[in-house]
């Protein structure tokens, strides 16, 4: 299940079934799962533990040094669930500071040359298409589609069910089932489609159009204002909750 190129640190820690291809390079300090697959030339380093049938493809570069230019040493980390797929050329970096840790979650898709910088907080079943990249700090919650030449700034936050559009330059945070685009990219309408496939139910979406409504089209002074109207109007089912949770939450201010 190893091929006789593959260069392996004897420290590091391999699971059961593991199949690592030609030429790849896992470091001393890495530790994977059960039943993952290295294709071929794909590089595993830093202290990076990886969960259960994660599959690499060639010239994956995952757990590398932070290209921060503020590292100053210690021990950093890179941690990832489980059945993450990170096509050719993809880009994770581990944290900046001593202590910290970029986080990956499971069941996430990461396409061609996407990159994860330093300290990132990735959710699950999150799609990132080709050329997609977020700069360090950025949190994206579950079941996020980032489409192809996607750029997230720096401490952004994309929340649940959000599907941003290609070529999009991402400034202020992205609320949660909300649809984006542009450069900058502002929110356009709800994700219908993408909270339809989650199973949301139809008496939800409406609150969450309404809410939209609200928060973006109606000529309201403040988000404070806006907020507390969605909350005075609106049923309080979890999904509205959790939007103006969000929004409130918000330290770069919202992409409107």
């Amino acid at each position: 299940m190893i091929h006789p190129t593959a260069i392996i640190h004897p420290n590091a820690r391999i699971g059961a079934n593991c199949q690592i291809g030609p030429y790849c390079v896992i470091g001393e300090n890495v530790a994977l799962g059960d039943d993952c697959q290295l294709h071929s030339h794909v590089v595993v380093d830093g202290h990076t533990t990886m969960g259960r049938g994660n599959e690499m493809f060639p010239f994956a570069a995952i757990g590398t040094k932070t290209q921060d230019l503020k590292y100053s040493g210690g021990l950093t980390r890179l941690q990832i669930g489980d059945h993450n797929v990170f096509r050719e050329g993809v880009t994770v970096h581990s944290a900046t500071n001593d202590g910290d840790s970029t986080v990956l979650g499971s069941h996430n898709l990461f396409l061609t040359h996407v990159h994860v910088a330093h300290d990132c907080k990735l959710g699950n079943h999150i799609i990132m298409s080709g050329f997609a990249g977020l700069a360090g700090h950025v949190v994206v919650e579950d079941n996020v589609v980032l489409a192809g030449y996607v750029a997230v700034h720096q401490f952004c936050r994309i929340g649940k069910l959000v599907m941003v559009g290609g070529c999009s330059k991402i400034r202020q945070d992205v609320p949660p089932y909300m649809l984006a685009d542009g450069q900058p990219a502002i929110v356009h309408t709800i994700n219908k489609v993408g909270i339809e496939r989650y199973g949301i139910s139809e008496e939800t979406q409406n609150a969450l159009k309404h809410a939209y409504k609200i928060l973006f089209r109606e000529a309201i002074p403040t988000m404070t204002a806006a907020l507390a109207k969605v909350e005075s109007e609106l049923p309080p089912f979890p999904e509205i909750k959790h939007l103006v949770q969000f929004i409130r939450a918000s330290e770069r201010g919202i992409s409107k």
